[in-house]
């Protein structure tokens, strides 16, 4: 009878003790979800802030003075119900047009960032060959057979750039390059850049380009209208303790619709995605 007894007990012992450790893991669970949805919770408030500081420089942008917003690239701060925004609006006409430029300016720019004068041509020779159709290649150029030549599975498509993450792809880009010249650059800026927004990086390569003429070419590349598209950047961070934070970028068409009022969005991206 003792030993029965001292076996129910020993059985009762780890029975509790398989409870206890169930327990524990149901509320170790139940913890990491509340965790979890307390998190996606948080992200999703950072992610509205940064939309809703987005929509509030679209509506400065188009607002009469005084409260006009212009896209000259500063930073400005912009307090929100339950956290705050970082917004940066820069004028695309300002930079050089990927799909557009020629490629003496294209080759200028690259020297301006450092890159020597062999590299800096076969590389805007490069872009230009990925953009323009046909199958032979510009002196120092890449076409099908180069990249093949380079070991790549891909060859240009022979049509413009549907990104600047595309401009990797071009024979003799390099990650460091590229994250170096692509805040120069724009899929939506003209032929020239508007001197009135461009950085100075692009103020000289232009310069460059214009050589002894400079004030002709800076009088017939001036504009007077208002800029088309505009990039923002709309940082936001939360206020509560987790101090969630997301960034959106956005490229923007001013005055489509009725009576040059309207707005279009032409691209709507997290940087880094």
């Amino acid at each position: 009878m003792r030993r029965e007894r001292g076996f129910a007990l020993v059985v009762v012992l780890w029975s509790m003790a398989l409870l206890a450790l169930l327990g524990a893991r149901v509320v170790a669970t139940g913890r990491g979800e509340l965790a979890l949805a307390a998190n996606l919770r948080t992200a999703a408030a950072a992610e509205a802030l940064a939309d809703g500081a987005l929509y509030e420089a679209i509506f400065h942008l188009l607002a009469g003075p005084p409260h006009r917003w212009a896209p000259d690239g500063a930073v400005r701060e912009l307090r929100l119900p339950g956290g705050s925004a970082r917004i940066r609006i820069e004028n695309e006409a300002g930079k050089i047009g990927l799909n557009s430029a020629p490629p003496e300016l294209l080759r200028a720019l690259f020297l301006r960032l450092g890159i020597d004068e062999g590299r800096a041509t076969r590389l805007a020779s490069a872009i230009l060959d990925w953009r323009s159709p046909g199958q032979r290649a510009r002196p120092f150029g890449a076409k099908d057979p180069e990249y093949r030549a380079a070991g790549r599975v891909y060859a240009p498509p022979l049509s413009g750039f549907w990104s600047l993450d595309e401009l990797g792809l071009v024979l003799g880009m390099t990650p460091e390059l590229l994250a170096l010249v692509t805040p120069h650059l724009s899929l939506y800026a003209g032929r020239e850049p508007d001197m009135r927004f461009a950085d100075q990086v692009v103020a000289q390569a232009v310069l460059d380009v214009a050589g002894p003429d400079r004030a002709e070419y800076l009088a017939a590349t001036a504009r007077v209208d208002q800029p088309d598209v505009v990039l923002i950047t709309a940082a936001a961070v939360t206020e509560d303790a987790r101090r969630a934070r997301f960034t959106r970028r956005a490229h923007v068409r001013l005055g489509a619709g009725m009576h040059g009022r309207g707005w279009k969005v032409l691209s709507w991206e997290v940087p880094g995605d």
